[in-house]
């Protein structure tokens, strides 16, 4: 696919690395010639310098071949422009803006960026994705990641297994066997970062990272019985105002007791009448340690580094950690640090290019594709993608699971049939019978499988349905 990228800054590096590493054509445009010439050194892609609201600088970075452009600069104007330059005047078939503004991305704007008006096929916002993951690590606090599929009816969630947790010392099938209320299926199983067979024989060790698909409903009484324990957060402390902060801060709204930490004065007058004043805004430093002891940073459940500043972030949260915060999460922009920072000290080491990466794959990949969620920091991936036609023009309708010819990794997590609260989540079990309209979700441990796996979901040529 010929992808063309506006902006080379932290979203659009992240990426332009994503879409290169699956052999798609990338172009990016940028007005810094240094930080294309990085990126080119860095990355099998073509740079070209100069303002992509001018549609000569479009034209001479390949507009007219483009199956996509992204639009990732700094501001929305600037993407909204370049997408409607892109549709109107070259006719490119998809457009992408990254946004920031809640007018637009709260789905308020609908009608703003249809065809008719900025001709923007998909919004792209990070500080909406990275609050939803958020949240959802705040709604299953024993989990590491939890990603939901066929319209939240499916969860895939991360755990690692503990010292006295249900899970270390047994094997998968003896996991099964012990809770089988909640039907569930692990598809994939890390010991110091190298994947492990997930087999029913495979004995579960402390450290391990272990995925778990399973009926959305019940991922509640899977991490109970994983964990022993099901104790919700009730008490948060956010350390960072910006936009993620108080995004989170918003969504939390009589969830739960919320302290947010803002250094600057301006900053915090802002996030006070933006917020009920059962939530308190204090103005100081996530890292000082006098101020967190203060405010009882040992009694939180979660403490949260959310400001722009990774170094801030990863001190703040590690000096929580040692105060006696339950469970600490940092945002953390370069990878390095967070492959270093995730679970040591600090429990999750969160990272906003992973979390936008899966909405952007959605719209890439071929096929009939509904969801993607990167895993293993980008090395793996979960698809949903729905079966269409019959025996003759699918590889997947009208046969059964053990028939299905998935490349040697690949492994079938869950079927969802049916739509809405009515639909059924089924564990694939060898003589199940995949049926038009299914929901499949797989794992996809290198992405390298990802070509393969895409063809199962494309129809030939005969199906019109």
């Amino acid at each position: 696919m010929n992808i063309l990228i506006l902006g080379a800054g932290r979203v659009g590096e992240s990426v332009a690395e994503s879409l290169v590493s699956e052999q798609n054509d990338i172009t990016v445009i940028d007005m810094d010639p240094a930080r294309l010439r990085l990126l080119e050194d860095k990355l099998d892609l073509r740079g070209v310098v100069g303002n992509g609201i001018q549609p000569s600088v479009l034209r001479d970075a390949g507009v007219k071949d483009a199956d996509m452009v992204i639009a990732c600069a700094a501001q929305d104007e600037t993407n909204l422009v370049v997408c409607k330059v892109a549709h109107d005047v070259f006719n490119v078939p998809t457009t992408i803006a990254r946004l920031r503004s809640p007018e637009f991305t709260d789905g308020e704007g609908d009608e703003q960026l249809s065809r008719t008006s900025f001709s923007v096929s998909h919004v792209l916002c990070p500080e909406a994705s990275v609050t939803r993951y958020i949240h959802q690590l705040i709604s299953y606090p024993e989990a590491l990641q939890v990603l939901e599929f066929a319209g939240g009816r499916a969860s895939l969630i991360a755990v690692r297994a503990s010292h006295g947790g249900a899970l270390v010392g047994h094997t998968i099938g003896e996991f099964r066997e012990r809770f089988t209320r909640c039907e569930m299926r692990v598809v994939a199983l890390y010991r110091l970062d190298t994947e492990m067979e997930a087999t029913p024989s495979t004995r579960i060790l402390a450290g391990d990272e272990v995925f778990v698909l399973a009926d959305t409903d019940k991922i509640r009484d899977v991490l109970a019985a994983i964990h022993n324990t099901d104790q919700p957060v009730q008490r948060v402390m956010i350390a960072g105002g910006g936009r993620v902060g108080l995004r989170l801060a918003r969504s939390l709204v009589g969830q739960c007791e919320v302290k947010l930490l803002e250094r600057d004065r301006r900053r915090c007058e802002y996030l006070a009448s933006q917020l009920p004043s059962s939530m308190l805004v204090l103005q100081g430093d996530g890292a000082d340690e006098d101020l967190l002891e203060e405010e009882n940073v040992g009694e939180m459940d979660m403490f949260l580094a959310l400001t722009s500043d990774d170094e801030d972030n990863i001190m703040s949260a590690m000096l929580a950690k040692r105060l006696g915060a339950r469970r600490v999460m940092a945002l953390i922009n370069r990878r390095a640090y967070a492959d270093m920072m995730q679970g040591g000290t600090i429990d999750i080491a969160i990272s906003p290019s992973q979390a936008v990466i899966g909405e952007l794959l959605a719209h890439v990949r071929r096929g009939d594709v509904a969801a993607v969620h990167s895993l293993r920091r980008g090395a793996a991936e979960a698809l949903e993608g729905i079966a269409r036609g019959d025996v003759k023009t699918s590889k997947l309708v009208g046969r059964r699971i053990e028939e299905v010819k998935l490349p040697k990794g690949a492994r079938i997590g869950a079927i969802v049939r049916g739509e809405g609260r009515d639909s059924e989540v089924l564990m694939p079990h060898h003589d199940l019978l995949i049926e038009d309209g299914d929901h499949i979700i797989l794992f996809i441990p290198h992405k390298r499988l990802v070509r393969e796996v895409e063809k199962l979901f494309q129809v030939s040529a005969t199906f019109f349905g």
